[in-house]
């Protein structure tokens, strides 16, 4: 009897503990977690720092499109800027929530250039008074270094297939056929964010491009000129979702999951670094000059 007894108490306890791993597992899969029966859900995804890879943004917005539990987005752009293709990428996939969900942007410290081109996607824009945004232009840096290295007493070689291979190479200087190349070429870009935030905002070309220069304004300014549409934080946001969701009481707001990271990328994503690109970006006068070859909002 005694053994049956034990028998009964181990199989017990290895339900239990099947059934508590397994509920844990199921709440780590599960959408933003445990949330409260009955109440509405409205995810929350952050777009943070320089736009350059553009796969877990992608990944968190698949996620709530996916989600039929999830009724709107609130998108929340701290970010300067980046790389031309990565913040098209996220403008396409915001785009595409939109067509099952309401989606809000709120507006940090900065949502300027790429930024700003996600942002145009939403069906509503809360910026803070003193956010700084705008910058609707692209950008190329080029460095020649042929000085330097002549007085390195260093030569270089360059081999290649086409004459238009080595376009901006810092080795030599830049013909004036190799700059109107890339004129054009940033004029297309240039062209290409002017149309999206001409679509988003309900502005004529004409209209736009007068604001396309690539400078930056407050949230005060942005709305005047009707590049936002409300002044507020957050919580502003999720009032603007309860409001459009007709809902007598504010959304449970929940938080796509995000990839674990490792220490150099927690490294990377911590606040010395956040609050050093904010300072690099006001000095280079709200500029998202992130060092990259290529070109850039």
């Amino acid at each position: 009897m005694k053994r049956y007894w034990l028998l009964f108490i181990g199989f017990t306890t290895l339900g239990l503990l099947g059934f508590t791993l397994f509920l844990a597992w199921a709440v780590s899969q599960a959408e933003g977690g445990l949330h409260m029966p009955g109440k509405t859900r409205v995810a929350v995804v952050e777009i943070r720092g320089g736009i350059f890879d553009p796969k877990d943004s992608i990944e968190e917005l698949n996620r709530v499109y996916k989600n039929d539990g999830i009724k709107a987005l609130i998108l929340r752009i701290d970010s300067p800027g980046g790389g031309v293709s990565a913040s098209q990428e996220i403008y396409d996939a915001v785009l595409r929530v939109k067509e099952k969900k309401d989606v809000i942007v709120s507006m940090g410290t900065v949502a300027a250039s790429g930024g700003y081109y996600i942002a145009v996607a939403a069906d509503t824009i809360v910026a803070l008074p003193g956010t700084i945004t705008g910058s609707i232009g692209v950008l190329m840096d080029y460095t020649n270094v042929e000085g330097l290295l002549e007085l390195l007493r260093v030569k270089a070689e360059v081999l290649k297939s086409g004459k238009m291979k080595d376009v901006g190479s810092p080795l030599r200087p830049i013909t004036p056929e190799e700059r109107a190349y890339l004129q054009d070429l940033l004029d297309d870009m240039h062209r290409q964010f002017i149309e999206a935030v001409a679509r988003g905002r309900g502005l004529t070309m004409a209209e736009t491009e007068e604001l396309a220069d690539g400078r930056v304004f407050t949230g005060e300014q942005a709305m005047d000129l009707g590049l936002v549409d409300e002044l507020g934080g957050q919580q502003r946001a999720v009032e603007i979702a309860q409001d459009l969701l007709g809902l007598d009481e504010e959304p449970e707001l929940v938080y796509p999951r995000k990839k674990k990271s490792g220490f150099f990328e927690l490294l990377a994503e911590g606040e010395a670094t956040s609050t050093f690109l904010k300072w690099y970006y006001f000095l280079r006068e709200g500029r998202a000059l992130y060092w990259t070859k290529g070109m850039m909002l």
